[in-house]
């Protein structure tokens, strides 16, 4: 993506660029400078959108699953080989290093490669019924399905958005963040060379509030898919309720980080802290709330904030560089609010709270230790580089303090107790528990919140099972 150069949407597999159409500039968060211009759909490119992803659906519903996962198999080919690009792209739209990027592009390809060999695993069941009679269920596409998809991960939002709608036979719109365009761009076009049709898949941008009121309003679109917050879920949800149609919402999240007194503290450190500032925080399951027995939080602390310090930041586009900017002004603006208020509520700044340098936005990595229960950042996700650090009397406030909130997206625990690893896999409320370890995501698996995490789940069987819908078919 070089300096002003133009993105397209990509609509019935046109590429459409400004052409008298509102456009918003694409900033480089390194540096605050301008990397292209992207064009807004009209709402006749929106109309258009979805009368070629109805015609496409009911093509596309028909298609044989060895059509359907040859095209997610040869998409994922092709991601692999223009993965050195595409994480390019990404770190300069978003920030993030340049291997995270590349990791996250390669995850896109595992995920159409294990989504290519779901399509022949949509199995329905037969029934018991007496001679003469029959009663089986099987699964069929829900329809055409709108798709939004957050800033933070650009490539990954993007292919869960449209892989399970594939798989599962549905075309989809998928609408990436404005903010950062260029990698599910890219994405779709590896879908579209790889052999899915123009009109199955498609691409629009434009005021976000804009383009899903009028996707949500049309009787075409028959499921809504959102990576974002919890405010814009509910938003969403209220829309679609409209139409009755169904939902899948991956919202915030403000995972706790439980660590008991068997744990070794360096193990921890060395996994959680890394975690913690992958992407500047900017990762809705980033682990944030750390709760640590008494007898450790001294050595904690201590050994959190040596290796917060140690964090080498810079341009995403640098080798070295372990920590980039945050994607766009407003997160350095929230986070200082947040921290001025923890701070005035009595909790202890160990390190970091302020912005880096005058260009970009770049923001210190921060650790905050003993923050009240009432402090803002204990209680709205900071998604930012920064880490809440607090003693816990016991296991068992422990989990109170876990449960707490409304939110139940990812939670993390330490321990070797096997009663105790039993005890939070049962109590946790959280869509995902990692015990002894910081991954909750694998291609396999599914991936989603409770509460006001969202609902619904995607990656795994369930990316796929939740784009059909079942239906019993009773014979005599």
């Amino acid at each position: 993506m070089s300096d002003h150069s133009s993105l397209h949407l990509l609509i019935g597999g046109e590429k459409l660029s400004g052409g008298g159409r509102e456009t918003a500039d694409v900033i480089d968060p390194a540096t605050a400078e301008v990397l292209g211009a992207l064009p807004h759909a009209t709402k006749d490119d929106l109309d258009q959108a979805l009368a070629n992803a109805d015609k496409g659906f009911h093509a596309w519903r028909k298609e044989s699953a060895d059509k359907r996962g040859a095209a997610l198999n040869k998409a994922a080919s092709l991601i692999r080989e223009r993965a050195g690009d595409i994480a390019q792209l990404l770190t300069r739209e978003q920030g993030k290093p340049t291997k995270e990027a590349y990791g996250e592009v390669i995850f896109c390809a595992m995920l159409f490669e294990f989504y290519a060999g779901e399509c022949k695993r949509t199995y329905g069941r037969t029934l018991v019924r007496p001679e003469g009679q029959g009663a089986r269920v099987i699964y069929v596409p829900v329809g055409p399905v709108a798709g939004f998809a957050a800033w933070n991960f650009p490539a990954i939002n993007v292919a869960r958005k449209v892989g399970g709608a594939i798989a599962a036979g549905c075309s989809v719109i998928v609408k990436p963040s404005e903010e950062t365009p260029a990698a599910g761009l890219a994405l779709v076009q590896c879908l579209l060379d790889g052999g899915v049709p123009g009109d199955v898949c498609q691409v629009v941008f434009g005021v976000p509030d804009e383009v899903s009121r009028h996707l949500l309003a049309s009787p075409v679109i028959r499921k809504v898919t959102f990576t974002g917050s919890t405010a814009v879920g509910k938003h969403l949800s209220k829309l679609a309720a409209e139409d009755l149609k169904v939902t899948t919402m991956e919202l915030g999240g403000h995972a706790p980080v439980m660590v008991f007194k068997d744990s070794d503290v360096d193990t921890v450190l060395d996994t959680m802290v890394g975690a913690k500032f992958r992407n500047a925080g900017q990762v809705c399951v980033s682990p944030t709330r750390f709760l640590i027995e008494e007898d450790l939080f001294e050595s904690f602390r201590d050994g959190f904030v040596e290796r917060a310090k140690a964090i080498k930041i810079g341009n995403g586009t640098d080798k070295d560089t372990q920590m980039g900017p945050m994607a766009n002004e407003r997160g350095p603006e929230g986070l200082i609010k947040k921290i001025a208020d923890a701070k005035d509520k009595g909790a202890k700044l160990e390190t970091g709270g302020d912005r880096i340098g005058n260009q970009g936005f770049f923001f210190e990595p921060t650790v905050l230790s003993e923050v009240p229960t009432n402090a803002e950042i204990m209680n709205e996700e900071p998604f930012g580089p920064v880490a809440l650090i607090n003693p816990m009397p016991n296991a068992d406030a422990i989990v109170e303090e876990a449960n707490r909130l409304p939110y139940g997206l990812a939670a993390y625990a330490w321990t070797n107790d096997p009663k105790l690893r039993s005890r939070l896999a049962a109590e946790v409320e959280a869509g995902m528990l990692a015990i002894n370890g910081a991954n909750v995501s694998a291609p396999d698996a599914p991936f989603g919140g409770v509460k006001w995490s969202g609902f619904g789940r995607e990656d795994g069987e369930e990316g796929v099972m939740h784009c059909m819908v079942p239906k019993t078919i009773h014979e005599s």
